[in-house]
């Protein structure tokens, strides 16, 4: 169970955070929240999809790390990276672990100040970036933190007008990845959405320049060029297969 606090630097002087990657650390994930703005970064690495949100009620975008529940396929899988992460970028939303935004007790927007996760296998007294120096004030990672907290609540606010954009113009579409892999076996990936080509090919002018104009055109193309990491992922999985075999003879 996550043990939110308020970060302070009296009751907090001597925390550390872990920022090695791996899976003892929280990393072994299937994939991550991610938004607009964030999509021209991403989608180098990883394929960009939309997943009903937990009410059912709308989407959410994501980017994909595995083909199943608990599988990062970038945990640990390049040469000498150990249980590093293999990519040289990594979504916020993962970054930002174990912090994330709290509003003060009166709901305001303003003031909106940081708490962590004090059960989080990444706090440390020991080991890790410390949090605030000597004198109390914060160091360059807590700075940093603060940085990338901000960037993610904005883009998560921006998020909502997107998807809304998306559904008007009935541009998401479920799809089904089915894949076999080397060794034979036959998977499918199912439950998520990607964008429509055919429709959003058919997109008017007017549709087009209004979609530019408040920003989301970028990131829809973005989105659609992140599926060719599919064929990458597939690759990651392939080779994480043959290792595991190649151990077990």
């Amino acid at each position: 169970m996550p043990n939110h606090a308020l970060l302070n630097n009296n009751e907090h002087k001597q925390l550390r955070i872990v920022t090695q990657r791996g899976a003892a650390w929280g990393d072994a994930v299937m994939s991550a929240l991610t938004f607009p703005a964030e999509f021209r970064e991403l989608q180098a690495h990883y394929p960009i999809v939309f997943a009903k949100n937990q009410d059912g009620t709308s989407f959410d975008p994501i980017a994909l790390f595995g083909f199943q529940q608990g599988e990062n396929l970038f945990l640990g899988s390049g040469p000498g990276l150990g249980n590093g992460w293999d990519a040289p970028y990594i979504p916020l939303t993962v970054e930002r672990q174990p912090f994330l935004i709290g509003r003060p007790a009166d709901g305001a927007q303003e003031g909106m100040m940081i708490h962590v996760d004090l059960d989080s296998p990444r706090v440390s007294s020991t080991e890790g970036e410390p949090l605030f120096l000597s004198y109390g004030g914060s160091t360059e990672y807590l700075e940093r933190i603060s940085r990338v907290l901000r960037s993610i609540h904005d883009g998560l606010e921006t998020s909502k007008g997107f998807i809304e954009a998306l559904l008007h113009l009935e541009l998401l579409e479920s799809f089904v990845l089915d894949i076999e892999l080397n060794d034979g076996s036959q998977n499918r990936l199912a439950g998520f959405y990607t964008i429509n080509e055919e429709r959003l090919a058919k997109l008017n002018g007017e549709q087009l320049a209004r979609l530019h104009e408040v920003g989301y055109l970028q990131a829809i193309y973005m989105a659609v060029a992140s599926l060719s990491q599919f064929r990458a992922l597939i690759e990651r999985k392939n080779r994480t297969l043959a290792g595991a075999n190649a151990g077990h003879r």
